[in-house]
């Protein structure tokens, strides 16, 4: 290390992390420009930036998947070019993804201790510790899960709330938080804040990554802004609204995030969805409403509620045991997924790297792959030209930030990722365009997009239905919402009914 480096290092003993200058490009296309910004130790610092601003892979960089072309990460004294992922656990640099890193085929407590086994006589795994230590995790959590129980059955926000309990159980100096919250109710939101509170108390350094904004200034201290790969600012969390920081993300003063809300349906609305006491299993229990054409319908609930399930027994995921469904004034018998979009219905899944995307397919084959037989095959080949089209079509339509459609899936940030889903679905022509978590991970100007173009989507006939963890989404789009609790319709409200508390009450059976 040379001499101008060490005495910078002993004169910022209350830093932790130092990036300088840092530079990444991918295929030619500049991600990350001279980054440059520090963190102080036992602060939480926010990391905000519209999507495709460089955030992930700014992380990427601090915790070794992937290396800078230039630059230099100074961490708890040393220096670094670049850092590996071994190197940056040893150092205590804990990372919790935006897109899940679990096996699902194995249980909670062996997800939790995963490369930090405990064991006896030096060889034996010891399960018991295990098993008590990933108990106490969840409960500090505030979460009621089975350290035994298979991480593949786990919806989503459980799976979320295994990603954190993982991340705590290592040592950890700096904790690198990236969209943790947004499948979480608000209760278990406060748990978490009070977990990253605690941490700071125990010195420990947080870059929280969030779209939630409201969010950034309830728990961090300061924020940084990122936009198209460059550094902007860092600004104190005090004093600043969330409006400020917006228009700090994007460059230019933004405009009311949510349209017009739509009108209720008139009673005589055409009917285009209506359930008659459907169940599925144990998980959705008797359930009754009716859409209409060109409605929003939001579905709101605490996590388990039943309203992932709900949504994919409509679109053939799931099989309704009892009960009926009419679509388009007929009934229907839907029991997979090609019959619905044939029927005319579309499914954004609240899990895109999962079940919404093919993450090593190029962005124009996941846009065009459920439509691919119907729109791009001649005999038994693709015209990948018009498939390329439609794909150029999609990415000036949304604003998704790619240098082209050949770009892999697995190479574009999570919200750009979650425009190209709804791109896919939106190719088959729908009538019906059910939304499950639409704006998970997307920044707040994207999210106003996917707004506005439900609304259009209404506009012209096509009937929407919106489950979301997010109750301001819920109560910013529609005019009518269905509350779930454990699987029941716990009610129906309406207009200016529609409210978080009105809602909680609702989804936690005060009412």
């Amino acid at each position: 290390m040379e001499k101008s480096q060490v005495d910078t290092a002993e004169s910022r003993k209350d830093i932790l992390l130092q990036i300088s200058n840092l530079q990444k490009s991918y295929s030619g296309v500049t991600v990350l420009s001279g980054i440059t910004f520090s963190l102080e130790k036992g602060s939480v610092m926010g990391l905000i930036g519209e999507n495709g601003a460089g955030k992930s892979t700014l992380i990427k960089c601090i915790n070794g998947v992937t290396t800078p072309d230039s630059g230099e990460i100074l961490f708890d004294g040393s220096f670094y070019s670049s850092m590996t992922i071994k190197k940056a656990l040893s150092l205590g640099i804990v990372t919790i993804p935006q897109e899940f890193n679990l096996a699902d085929h194995l249980s909670v407590k062996d997800n939790i201790y995963m490369g930090c086994e405990l064991k006896k006589a030096h060889f034996f795994l010891d399960h018991r510790k295990m098993r008590i230590g990933a108990a106490e995790l969840l409960e500090s959590l505030g979460c009621i899960l089975s350290p035994d129980a298979i991480v593949g059955t786990l919806n989503v926000a459980q799976k979320q709330m295994v990603e954190i309990a993982r991340g705590l159980n290592r040592k950890c100096h700096l904790f690198i938080m990236d969209e943790p919250t947004t499948v979480l109710n608000t209760a278990e939101t406060e748990k978490l804040f009070r977990v990253i509170n605690r941490l700071k108390e125990q010195g420990v350094s947080v870059i929280y990554v969030s779209h939630k904004l409201a969010e950034i200034s309830t728990i961090c201290d300061h924020f940084t802004v990122l936009r198209d790969g460059q550094y902007i600012t860092t600004q104190k969390t005090a004093g600043t609204s969330t409006k400020e920081m917006a228009n700090l993300m994007v460059g230019r003063q933004l405009k009311d995030i949510y349209p017009p809300k739509p009108a209720l349906p008139p009673p005589d609305a055409e009917c285009l969805l209506s359930l008659q006491d459907v169940s599925e299993s144990s998980l959705v229990k008797n359930v009754t409403f009716s859409l209409a054409k060109g409605e929003i319908l939001g579905i709101a609930g605490l996590g388990g509620a039943g309203r992932t399930e709900l949504a994919e027994g409509i679109y053939g995921i799931r099989r309704f045991i009892s009960g009926k469904m009419f679509f388009k004034g007929k009934e229907v018998c839907i029991t997979s997924p090609e019959e619905a979009v044939k029927a005319g219905i579309a499914y954004i899944p609240e899990d895109r790297q999962k079940s919404g995307t093919v993450q090593t397919f190029p962005l124009s084959w996941n846009m065009t792959l459920v439509s691919l037989l119907e729109k791009y095959c001649s005999g038994t080949f693709i015209c990948r030209k018009k498939e390329e089209s439609a794909a150029e079509k999609y990415i000036s339509l949304f604003s998704i930030k790619a240098p082209s459609g050949r770009i892999r899936m697995n190479e574009l940030s999570g919200g750009n990722q979650q425009k190209g889903v709804i791109a896919k679905s939106l190719d088959t022509s729908p009538d019906l365009f059910i939304f499950d978590e639409p704006t998970r991970g997307i920044d707040i100007n994207s999210r106003s997009e996917i707004y506005f173009f439900i609304r259009s989507l209404a506009e012209k006939g096509t009937s929407c239905i919106i489950i979301s963890s997010d109750l301001e989404e819920i109560i910013g789009l529609c005019p009518r919402t269905l509350v779930m609790r454990e699987g029941r319709l716990a009610g129906i409200l309406e207009n200016d009914n529609i409210n978080e508390k009105e809602i909680m009450y609702l989804a936690t059976g005060i009412k």
